[in-house]
């Protein structure tokens, strides 16, 4: 307390004391134990009141030692067990967690980790991906800013993820402990295996295999890709001590509709001690059409570009940027994309009169409206001279077809000229357009279906912004292009909208989540947040059935499946209340990722260890390590002062202390005969 509060207690003192002593024993008569009684309690309630008026504050001082933490990091995937390292890995772990020198010095706290960072899952190496790089991210999260060890038990071997060798933290000294044979065996290995997905009927199709030797003396190898029993392809290379690697290139016949799956091998007359490492399996699904997109401009601008990238993702779909006086025949395309339409596309809108073809409009600056209005009677255009940037709000109600929300709203807004865009019948709004904070009641994205005739409106240039933006935060443009492309599918499609829709991919590879998503429309297609789906899963080699109930998200269902064995599935998905269904397969290729290494990478465990002032252990070194830990004096506990304020007397119990001696003064003078 400081000098003036003590001075205020000692007035409040000497105040309550002369007020209690002028009531009850000045000029008395007679100063009986009643007397003085009752001036205890008068003094003891004016104190009191005046105590808590003043509310002294007491400071208590207190120590607490913060230890320094020390995360074990274990790894949790496959590829440990598969090198004989599990048993070794669990007695390490439970060495370091268990010692008592260590737990006195340092916060010990045992992880692990696998595809992701878990700090209560059980550790039995069935890890189907591992993800070092993922471990420095939540460790960073933890321990943002103490300086301190972490000991990493891991073979090195990475198969997801950012290169972990130099994102990590800056506060962390990285200890590893390899797992797993530092001793190079001969292995040959197909280390990539580079194929598209899709390929046209009656076209050859590239495959790239990526090829790479460990060894020293020289050996002749057979790279081969099989189909069914058969071998489509054989080559002969040559790799030695100083020619590590090869690519070999060959091109395939798509000759049969449908999914098909091959098999790269690569073989020697050498023993290997890792075999799975000489095989890849891939698919390629030869389809007999391709989606023929007009993008026609009669001006140059950065979107054409990025439309033109983003939908050609899709081997399925071709973009031709055209012109509109260029254009002889409609016919040869399935999707029109019309850029900024002005007086020079007149023609061509006229040509689209009789053909009926699927149109994409997107407007600008450039954009005639009054053309557009003759043409496209789904909209009223009030449009004038002034520029306006126009931002997006997603319509969570969108039912056109299934599209996830991955951030429009934080997209860079979209330049239109200024005024109002009012919707007539049958149009569906995915984006609407907003002013800055200002909500409008125009639309922005919006989709138009009159029988099987569709068209998609964009109300604004510049959408290569948000092909960037969304690199940007996802480090890919896959989002983005899955968007534009699913937008394409849905205006190169004719058919009737259905009422159960289901997305899927036609193959998977093993140890990857598959994902199955599914919308449920009434009968007035609106989105049906009521809707019971099921799906019935059978594997064909083992007639084995299974059924999952789909989950609701946002805007559709889902499932998904994360420990489904290679082979082909056929699946039934079902609405129980409409008994609307869909009958769908796929194929899930095998591929063990944890199951490709022979040895544990000790170079880039050291190298992580170098960059962050670290040493690297092995499994025999352990003691050293435990001793380097506890004798370290980077890393001793540090000792706080901690400063607690509070309050001489609570409120609370002063406020019924006070109840008490004031009801005890008025009993006692009730019952004396003094009021």
């Amino acid at each position: 307390m400081t000098i003036n509060t003590i001075l205020l207690l000692l007035l409040t003192l000497i105040v309550s004391a002369g007020i209690a002593f002028y009531q009850y024993l000045y000029k008395a008569n007679y100063k009986s134990r009643l007397h003085l009684f009752l001036a205890f309690l008068r003094f003891a309630s004016i104190f009191l009141v005046l105590l808590l008026l003043i509310n002294p504050i007491i400071s208590r001082k207190t120590y607490e030692t913060q230890k320094t933490p020390l995360p074990i990091v274990v790894d949790n995937s496959e590829s440990v067990s598969f090198l004989n390292q599990d048993k070794k890995a669990k007695e390490i772990a439970d060495l370091l967690s268990s010692n008592s020198k260590l737990q006195e010095k340092y916060q010990v706290q045992l992880f692990s980790f696998d595809e992701d960072f878990n700090a209560d899952k059980p550790i039995d190496f069935k890890g189907k991906q591992s993800n070092i790089y993922k471990v420095f991210e939540n460790l960073k999260q933890l321990y943002r800013t103490q300086n301190h060890p972490v000991v990493l038990l891991t073979d090195g071997n990475q198969t997801q993820g950012y290169d972990y060798v130099y994102n990590i933290q800056q506060n962390a000294n990285i200890f590893p402990i390899v797992l797993g044979d530092t001793i190079e065996h001969l292995d040959l290995k197909i280390s990539q295996l580079n194929a598209n997905k899709y390929a046209f009927l009656k076209n050859k199709f590239p495959v790239e295999i990526f090829t790479n030797y460990t060894g020293n003396k020289p050996i002749n190898a057979t790279v081969s890709i099989q189909s069914g029993n058969s071998t489509i392809f054989k080559q002969n290379i040559f790799l030695s001590a100083t020619k590590k690697s090869e690519v070999v290139s060959v091109l395939l016949n798509a000759d049969r509709v449908g999914v098909h799956t091959y098999k790269a091998l690569i073989t020697s007359a050498e023993n290997e001690k890792n075999k799975f490492n000489n095989t890849k399996n891939f698919a390629v699904e030869v389809i007999d059409q391709r989606t023929e997109v007009a993008l026609i401009s009669n001006i140059v601008h950065p979107d054409m570009g990025a439309i033109k990238r983003s939908i050609e993702t899709n081997a399925q779909r071709k973009v031709t940027i055209i012109k509109p006086k260029d254009i002889r025949n409609l016919n040869n395309f399935n999707v029109l994309i019309f850029y900024q339409p002005d007086a020079n596309f007149k023609s061509v809108l006229d040509q689209n009169i009789n053909f009926k073809i699927n149109s994409f409009v997107i407007t600008g600056l450039n954009t005639d409206f009054n053309l557009l209005s003759q043409y496209y009677n789904q909209f009223e255009f009030k449009m004038s001279a002034q520029k306006e940037d126009y931002s997006a709000d997603f319509n969570t109600n969108f039912n056109a077809f299934a599209i996830d929300d991955f951030g429009f709203e934080q997209f860079p807004p979209l330049e239109n000229p200024f005024g109002s865009i009012v919707p007539k019948n049958n149009v569906n709004t995915l984006l609407q357009a907003r002013i800055r904070t200002v909500k409008t009641e125009s639309p922005l994205l919006s989709f138009t279906e009159n029988n099987l005739n569709r068209n998609a409106f964009l109300f604004g240039e510049n959408i290569w912004k948000w092909r960037v933006e969304s690199y940007l935060k996802e480090k890919s443009f896959d989002k983005f292009d899955i968007f534009l492309d699913k937008l394409i599918q849905y205006l190169s499609s004719n058919t009737k909208k259905k009422n159960l829709v289901v997305s899927h991919e036609n193959f998977y590879n093993s140890g990857e989540t598959i994902l199955i998503s599914a919308q449920y429309f009434n009968k007035n297609y609106e989105f049906d947040e009521n809707a019971q789906l099921t799906i019935q899963l059978k594997h064909k080699e083992s007639n084995t059935l299974k059924v999952y109930d789909f989950v609701k998200g946002s805007n559709d269902y889902s499932v998904a499946f994360d420990d489904l064995q290679s082979g082909s599935y056929n699946f039934i998905v079902k609405e129980k209340k409409s008994s609307n269904q869909y009958i769908g397969s796929f194929q899930v290729i095998h591929f063990d990722a944890e199951k490709q290494f022979v040895n544990a990478d000790v170079t880039r465990l050291k190298q992580l260890a170098e960059n962050t002032q670290g040493k690297t252990y092995f499994t025999n070194q352990i003691e050293r390590l435990i001793k380097f830990l506890e004798e370290d004096n980077k890393y001793k506990p540090i000792q706080k002062e901690v400063i607690k304020k509070s309050p001489l007397i609570d409120w609370i119990w002063g406020l019924i202390l006070l109840a008490v001696l004031l009801t005890a003064e008025w009993f006692t003078r009730k019952y004396n005969g003094l009021l």
